[in-house]
């Protein structure tokens, strides 16, 4: 519920069937259990508030990050928020210092006079400030000036992730997206501490991405998409803005070519990366598995090379994405030599190669990580491959799957999600026989063969993926489906004034208005 209150008291703000003027919701005081993903510690002090003024001031040792959230509270505050040259007696200081816990972690301090985000380095000074903007009234992260007050609940958090890998992907290939609105995304992942966003670059339907040495890929491989929709690319010029912007909000970007299957686009662009030297129609459908590139020819292998080579090049990322997947029309002998060679490629252009789980069907590299998309909890290849798993099972994880039948977008070949089904996991223990210690984090994807605006994105990604957020993030010993969805029901708000278009699921008791 929201309690209104003009005193300095901490108030927990949940779902309620009560009506509150927007004017007092927005300016409650937002209590330490109402963020998500949940803390590893909180410990509220009760009576004490912090009060955001005109006199407030921000410091911080990585100035890029006190520079957003300067920004973002004077256009919601209207308070001029200077950043300044010293810690503040009584404002906002981000210091890098000693925590436990690496490079992500972080402590808060709020006491009654000041605001401290503690860190190691620039990425925890980050998370910190996540968790800070959920502490202030909702309000805070409008567009435009409201009247406030802007209390901040006192006490201490004292935080880290779970797994170092806590991901998004979004596919660009089937439906293509511009810059801004993959910096959208950026921008509302990043809120729930995800550090990787994974761009699904091409497809059958569309290559989204220039390579100078094979121009045709993107003005002939990248003009359709699903339906006969509009195609489009990213020039590198457009791909290293949202790599640069993505990388100021602490999110890595991991660029994915799929291959030797889902390469259609590829195929019609040139024609020599066909076994019959024939460049087969672009294709608009759905349908997978009927690709391949060709193996036996050495062309190919100069293909890849100067694609991984040019994609390396403008990516500061450790990673690349080779695919794999559902290469059904390439011959197992075949898959596997050509994912091999892939392999060697990416590791000579200096990238870790990641790829969909049936690369343990090649002979991964020792450092490949397998992505599991896999709809059971059993799959022995990739339990005994003995190498990293980034866990995105297609049953849990996929923000694609209707959350219903009745949903309007996406699809049901998974099953469907609901919000529940989504958060109802851990990460940990799921595929059977798989050390724990392998699992190095969890991913959503989101396919887009029904997706084609950002709308649709924020409607299948929220609220589903600040659950997925949540088991990356926090403790499993946190995990408890009864808090989070008053957690989570607490999200609504923020999101309604930040213009979020997330389905209103029903498993969860949204605030009145929200």
């Amino acid at each position: 519920m929201k309690i209104r209150s003009t005193l300095t008291v901490l108030v927990i703000l949940l779902a309620s069937s009560v009506s509150v003027p927007q004017s007092a919701t927005a300016a409650s005081v937002v209590a330490f259990d109402a963020v998500v993903p949940a803390p590893a510690s909180a410990s509220p002090s009760a009576g004490v508030t912090y009060q955001i003024t005109s006199s407030t001031a921000v410091y911080s040792d990585a100035p890029e990050v006190g520079d957003q959230l300067a920004r973002q509270l004077r256009r919601s505050t209207g308070y001029p928020i200077p950043i300044v040259t010293t810690p503040p007696a009584g404002g906002i200081t981000l210091r890098l210092g000693s925590v436990s816990g690496g490079d992500e972690a972080y402590q808060l301090d709020v006491t009654a006079s000041a605001i401290t985000v503690l860190a190691n380095r620039p990425a925890g000074l980050f998370n910190g400030v996540q968790t800070l903007r959920q502490l202030l009234p909702y309000a805070a992260d409008s567009a435009t000036v409201q009247p406030g007050p802007w209390p901040v609940p006192g006490g201490r958090i004292v935080d880290q992730p779970r797994y170092p890998y806590r991901g998004a992907m979004l596919d660009v290939a089937r439906h293509f997206f511009s810059v801004a609105a993959v910096e959208r995304y950026i921008d509302q992942i990043a809120l729930y501490k995800l550090n990787y966003l994974h761009l699904h670059l091409s497809d059958d339907q569309g290559w989204r991405i220039v390579i100078d040495s094979w121009p045709r890929l993107a003005t002939y491989g990248g003009s359709t998409a699903v339906g006969g929709d509009p195609g489009g690319y990213y020039t590198k010029a457009q791909y290293q803005e949202i790599v640069s912007y993505a990388t100021s909000r602490n999110i890595t970007i991991i660029p994915e070519i799929d291959m030797p299957g889902h390469t259609n686009a590829a195929l019609a662009s040139y024609a020599e990366l066909n076994c019959d030297g024939v460049a087969p129609p672009l294709y608009t459908g759905t349908e997978v598995g009927f690709s391949s590139l060709c193996t036996s020819k050495e062309i190919t292998y100069t293909f890849v090379d100067q694609v991984l080579g040019e994609l390396a090049a403008i990516t500061p990322g450790p990673y690349l994405h080779l695919g794999g997947d559902e290469a059904s029309s390439t011959q197992p002998a075949d898959y596997k030599t050509f994912m091999n060679r892939a392999q060697d490629i990416a590791a000579a252009h200096g990238k870790t190669v990641i790829g969909w789980h049936d690369v343990v069907n090649a002979t991964p590299l020792p450092t490949t990580i397998a992505q599991y998309w896999g709809t059971t909890q059993r799959n022995t290849a990739v339990a005994t491959a003995g190498r990293k798993v980034i866990m995105s099972p297609a049953s849990r994880a996929y923000l694609d799957m209707k959350y219903n039948r009745r949903t309007p977008l996406g699809q049901t070949w998974a099953g469907t999600i609901e919000v529940r089904d989504a958060y109802g996991w851990d990460p940990g223990a799921y595929l059977t026989g798989l050390p724990p210690s392998q699992v190095m984090g969890v991913e959503g994807p989101l396919w887009t063969e029904t997706i084609r605006t950002s709308a649709d994105i924020e409607y299948m990604a929220f609220p589903r993926l600040p659950a997925l957020a949540e088991l990356a993030w926090s403790p499993y010993s946190t995990h408890d489906w009864t808090a989070f969805k008053q957690r989570l029901g607490a999200q609504g708000p923020r999101w309604r004034v930040m213009g979020v278009n997330y389905y209103h699921s029903t498993q969860i008791a949204w605030p009145a208005g929200s």
